[in-house]
């Protein structure tokens, strides 16, 4: 019986730490590109800033959004050390990296690709 109890505190122990430890864990990681070193998302793809965006929004909605996918954060994410929560204008949520929201370029076709810096004067890496 007290196995039992003990197991069952353990396993109710988890179910706290481990949400807890996934909102730590940062949004994006840091790879070399083509261009140096840059902030990507899980999958690898190298992620951008916007220079239209303001301190926490951004600007890039709709068919630019389509062109520029927005580093999605889930529900519930929590900012924590650089890494902030925007509200889109969809009402979506989104990472930003000190204050910059981020984004993916549809164009990248494989981890790696850098092919978004410099577009238009106003799209960047996004560098740690």
């Amino acid at each position: 019986m007290l196995k039992t109890i003990a197991a069952a505190i353990a396993i109710a122990a988890l179910a706290f730490i481990v949400p807890a430890q996934a909102q730590m864990m940062e949004p994006a990681k840091t790879m070399d590109t083509a261009k140096g070193k840059a902030l990507a998302d899980g999958k690898g793809m190298t992620l951008y800033t916007f220079d239209k965006d303001e301190a926490g929004k951004s600007n890039c909605n709709g068919g630019c959004a389509a062109n520029w996918p927005p580093l999605m954060a889930p529900a519930g994410a929590k900012p924590s050390g650089n890494w902030s929560v925007v509200t889109r204008d969809d009402k979506s949520t989104a990472w930003a990296y000190k204050g910059k929201p981020l984004y993916t370029f549809a164009k990248d076709g494989k981890p790696g690709d850098a092919a978004g810096d410099g577009i238009g004067g106003v799209w960047h890496l996004a560098t740690p």
